[in-house]
């Protein structure tokens, strides 16, 4: 077995079974790094009564100083706030697994310093294990863990000692993404008259998208900004679990010297997540001053470059 730098109170084992309650497939591990993807957090599972998560820090966790050197891989109670009320406690038994493809088998992780199992409460909703694997165990080929730049994470959780059907998700980064770009004009924008505006729907990493423009301003940004987002056009199209992670940028032309006002972000976007930006885009002062170049002669030119990098799918 290879070196894991393994902490007092953590057992591990081989198990030729797969885990009972999550299994994740991740895909271009490579990229996670490349594209600064500092953790992966998977969409949410159900076991023992309650919905949990993966968190996967591939690079080690910087907040615990394990950066560079291992592997952290922790166990996250997800909406912990939103389900239980105040002064809530759940114990849970856990076990985190890693896929070895050389031997067709999992290496087992658990923490066996307490028999209760850990404590999940409001301010402490995850455990798991800082120095899971050394990052030299981890990428090593002759361990299995990592062939065609890809790994398979699993847990098991245990409350109560219930139990509830397990389900599969699969996170894939695209390996050469495509920035798409979509421009939006916008004639006799004195006359809107909608709180909100949408752009017409245009196709980025086979998704719909939108930009949506509040030429009054929405939140912070009421009455003295424009706010400007971007939105799926179809989030009721996606499955509970799907997830999109892209990078993209807004962008308001100046039509007189081409100096552009610029809004970049990254963000995940979800069902439950389906927009991203700025209430406080740019002044709505400094967008109508004459000779800004970002309105004449009553209309203005929004453009989205929007490039998606990785989905989660079940």
């Amino acid at each position: 077995m290879a070196d894991f730098n393994r902490e007092d109170g953590v057992s591990t084992s081989v198990s030729e079974t797969p885990p009972t309650h999550y299994t994740i497939k991740i895909q271009s591990l490579s990229l996670l790094k490349k594209n600064n993807i500092e953790k992966y957090t998977s969409p949410f599972f159900e076991a023992g009564g309650y919905k949990w998560k993966l968190v996967f820090h591939p690079n080690g966790n910087k907040n615990k100083n394990k950066a560079g050197k291992h592997v952290s891989v922790y166990l996250m109670m997800a909406e912990a706030t939103s389900i239980a009320p105040a002064g809530w406690e759940v114990h849970a038994v856990f076990r985190l697994f890693l896929l070895d493809h050389n031997n067709d088998n999992y290496l087992v992780l658990q923490d066996t310093s307490t028999e209760k199992g850990r404590r999940f409460h409001a301010t402490k909703v995850e455990w798991g294990f800082d120095r899971f694997m050394s990052q030299e165990a981890f990428n090593n080929p002759e361990n299995g863990y990592v062939v065609d730049d890809t790994c398979v994470l699993g847990a098991e959780v245990y409350v109560c000692q219930e139990k509830f059907r397990g389900r599969e998700d699969r996170f894939s980064m695209v390996k050469d993404p495509i920035a798409y770009k979509h421009t939006w004009k916008i004639n006799k924008f004195s006359a809107l008259t909608a709180d909100c505006e949408d752009s017409k729907t245009f196709m980025a990493g086979e998704h719909k998208w939108k930009i949506q423009l509040y030429p009054k301003g929405k939140g912070s940004g009421t009455g003295s900004h424009l706010s400007l987002y971007l939105a799926l056009a179809e989030p009721s199209s996606l499955s509970q679990s799907s997830q999109i992670y892209a990078d993209f940028t807004l962008r308001i032309l100046e039509q007189i010297s081409a100096k552009h006002y610029i809004g970049k972000a990254n963000y995940w976007f979800s069902g439950s997540q389906t927009f991203c930006g700025w209430p406080r885009y740019i002044s709505i002062g400094y967008f109508s001053m004459p000779g800004a170049g970002f309105l004449v002669k009553d209309a203005c030119v929004i453009e989205a470059e929007v490039t998606v990098h990785g989905t989660t799918t079940n």
